[in-house]
């Protein structure tokens, strides 16, 4: 009797066995996946972030998952992304959440405040401070799922043709900056535009902008700002840690194995990482050949951060009659950035005051260390 037991018993696992397994196969099958991005390939660090994540996938899943990356105007214009990913027209894109500001502007927090977090802030608020399950409703309405997947470190104010000295001296500038931050400018007389960045050198090089920011000194560079623009402000108050975000189509990703999913979310950690440290590493020499070719840094005076600052808190109370979006999100993303700056200020403020400062350990003059 029980070995007849037995045997039904196996008999009848291997039936589920025949059952279950064409699922799990099926499941695991190589698929190919198209991904728009919002650079060129130009731009090694945003367009090599992109690469990065269909390389690390690939390598994951040992080739079953393929992630294929396209330029900016490959499959659609750069600032088109997400109405790609929306549409189902690709998959899964690489961009820059503020750049749709003028669908919800509240897809700016996707992105950077002005004078919100550094990039370690950002990274700390959209895994543990509720930042990314804050987002998901918003990013829901467009049939998106997004992932945080890059990051700039804190960008330079960009490239003007002539110096600014106070407020006065923005009015009427016709600037490309990008984002939710040409509002900002705009109440300090600036005409901003947004263009993605192959079109800003023509731009600029035509007269029909005045000024313009992308990145910083590697990217700038790479772009020719310094042959059309001789001064190079900063602090880019408006982008301290800009977010860069995977966008996947809510269908698409419903359908992905679970390990599928997780691979792709380990790929856009992994690019965060990356991208921050390329940039940290690339942008100081950049910076020296600028200089050392003529371009001249500047710092933004005071009176023009401070007008900024105030501009920037009015309209972010503005906002909040326009965006159910932003009215839900801003008070937690307020009370999180104000916790991280007071926790700043004690270690890290103090600790970069006194080294970036000291004149102890630093390379003498004319020499390099």
């Amino acid at each position: 009797m029980k070995r007849r037991s037995f045997l039904k018993k196996a008999a009848a696992g291997l039936v589920v066995g025949s059952v279950a397994a064409p699922a799990i196969v099926q499941a695991q099958q190589p698929i190919t996946w198209r991904m728009a991005t919002s650079w060129p390939k130009s731009l090694d660090t945003l367009y090599g972030g992109a690469e990065l994540v269909a390389k690390r996938v690939g390598e994951i899943t040992e080739g079953k998952f393929q992630i294929r990356p396209f330029a900016a105007g490959e499959i659609v214009p750069g600032l088109q992304v997400l109405d790609a990913v929306q549409a189902g027209t690709v998959e899964l894109g690489h961009t820059a959440p503020y750049y749709y500001f003028g669908k919800d502007p509240a897809f700016t927090f996707g992105t950077a405040v002005c004078f919100g977090g550094n990039a370690r802030q950002q990274a700390a608020w959209w895994l543990f401070g509720g930042g990314r399950e804050a987002m998901a409703p918003l990013y829901k309405d467009y049939g998106i799922v997004a992932m945080m997947a890059g990051n700039t470190n804190c960008q330079m104010g960009g490239w003007w043709r002539k110096e600014i000295k106070s407020v006065a001296d923005m009015k009427g500038v016709k600037m490309r900056i990008g984002g939710f931050a040409g509002l900002t400018l705009q109440k300090l007389g600036v005409v901003p535009t947004q263009l993605a960045a192959p079109d800003i050198y023509p731009a600029l090089e035509k007269g029909t902008l005045d000024a313009a920011e992308w990145v910083g000194p590697y990217d700038d560079e790479k772009l020719g700002f310094n042959k059309v623009a001789k001064y190079y402000y900063y602090p880019g108050f408006w982008e301290g840690g800009p977010m860069l975000h995977v966008m996947v189509n809510e269908k698409k990703w419903a359908e992905l194995s679970k390990p599928f999913q997780a691979a792709l979310e380990t790929a856009c950690h992994e690019a965060v990482v990356w991208m921050e440290a390329k940039y940290d590493a690339l942008n100081p020499p950049a910076l020296r050949r600028l200089v050392a070719a003529g371009t001249q840094l500047r710092p933004f005076p005071r009176s023009v951060l401070e007008a900024a600052e105030k501009a920037s808190y009015e309209i972010y109370e503005e906002m909040n009659a326009k965006s159910p979006h932003w009215k839900r999100i801003y008070p937690e993303w307020k009370k999180f950035r104000d916790e991280q700056f007071l926790w700043f200020r004690v270690a890290e403020q103090a600790y970069d005051n006194y080294t970036f400062n000291s004149k102890i350990g630093q390379p003498a003059a004319g020499k390099k260390g």
